[in-house]
């Protein structure tokens, strides 16, 4: 039996399969707007996560794994992690499950929806009689400040961000369950037809 058409077949299946995974889809355009629905960003969140931050100097490392994001009525998203920290190169153990709720922006250099403002809201600990005390919630707080400032929720593809590099934001908000930015000019006049969906 001839097994090379076989396994050609084989890769071809695979690369396809990989595009279709590593696909990002495409935003919507209104006028001036430029949307992301909620399943994309938590896609998004997805492949950017576990994530570890090192403090006291290597001390203590925690990892928020599992995000969960939810786009409600208002100008707020929610977001869930899990939550595990490690001392001194140890194993991480569980804290629990966090939850924050944060204002959006959007920023032209990264071309992505940053955390603007997020305050935990909630903390449900992984044991009984668990807890999040003042040390730990103050490394969570920094932890989230610096990802909000550096690290995109949601970043758009660089040929796409390209196009609206020279535009002004005028605003970026939570808007029917999808995270909107909305420029200063309107967009169908600059990106190509095809390049966004509708």
């Amino acid at each position: 039996m001839n097994v090379r058409p076989l396994l050609s077949r084989l890769a071809a299946c695979t690369v396809l399969l990989a595009a279709a995974i590593g696909a990002q889809a495409a935003p919507s355009v209104s006028g001036r707007q430029l949307s992301v629905g909620a399943t994309d960003v938590q896609q998004y969140l997805d492949g950017s996560f576990p994530r570890t931050q090192n403090a006291l100097g290597g001390l203590i490392a925690m990892t928020m794994s599992h995000p969960q994001l939810t786009l409600p009525q208002g100008s707020r998203l929610d977001l869930g992690f899990d939550v595990a920290m490690a001392t001194a190169g140890g194993t991480p153990a569980p804290l629990g499950k966090v939850k924050l709720s944060s204002g959006l922006r959007y920023d032209a250099q990264t071309q992505g929806f940053h955390l603007q403002e997020p305050t935990v809201d909630d903390f449900t600990p992984a044991n009984n009689g668990g807890k999040l005390d003042s040390r730990t919630r103050s490394l969570l707080n920094a932890w989230l400040a610096d990802y909000a400032q550096r690290e995109p929720i949601y970043k758009i593809d660089p040929s796409v961000g390209a196009l609206l590099g020279a535009l002004q934001v005028q605003s970026a908000q939570v808007e029917n369950g999808k995270l909107v930015v909305t420029f200063n000019q309107d967009l169908g006049a600059l990106v190509p037809a095809g390049v966004l969906g509708k």
